[in-house]
């Protein structure tokens, strides 16, 4: 991919990856040009989403962004805080933050996830107002679904390591996998 092609995506949108019936909804906080460029979630190389995902133990094996659809058949899906792509998150103001926050939760009151897991603490603590957040399970709940913040799996973000971060989405995965009112074949 060029420099060129890469900025050509500035401000792109990228299809969500969802379905009725999800067990957990990721939410990122917004697509990066190179997910812009492909259309993948998740898509730059320094991203450790896809293998946190695998070693979390929510997939039996680590997929490519380019597979991203085949989440749905383990009930996972992805969606992002602010649909327009940035070449950095810091591009994005915090009423742009506030006003995903709305658009996420009209998504999951029509969607109805088990679970949405906002990854990144402070595209959490700024799109729901809840500056004293921390990572892991929320009290809020939108509609019936309960809310989940995960490190942020970029690159950038150096303070969690691929490990740190697996560990923290198994916990979220041991919590979906031993809800009673939940299906949990296929994870």
């Amino acid at each position: 991919m060029t420099p060129d092609e890469l900025q050509a995506a500035r401000d792109r949108t990228v299809p969500d990856v969802v379905a009725g019936g999800l067990r957990v909804l990721f939410c990122g906080i917004n697509p990066s040009l190179m997910t812009g460029a492909t259309g993948h979630h998740f898509a730059f190389p320094g991203n450790r989403f896809w293998p946190v995902l695998h070693l979390s133990g929510f997939t039996s094996r680590q997929l490519r962004p380019s597979e991203q659809s085949e989440l749905l058949q383990y009930r996972l899906g992805i969606t992002n805080v602010v649909a327009r792509a940035t070449a950095r998150a810091d591009e994005l103001s915090a009423e742009e933050f506030r006003a995903g926050g709305e658009i996420l939760t009209a998504k999951v009151e029509r969607l109805r996830p088990q679970w949405l897991a906002v990854v990144g603490i402070t595209a959490y603590r700024t799109a729901f107002g809840e500056r004293r957040a921390q990572i892991g399970p929320q009290e809020r709940m939108i509609g019936g679904s309960h809310v989940w913040a995960l490190p942020n799996p970029s690159g950038l973000n150096a303070h969690w390591t691929t490990q740190t971060m697996a560990e923290e989405y198994g916990r979220l995965r041991t919590v979906v996998a031993t809800d009673p009112l939940a299906d949990t074949d296929g994870a």
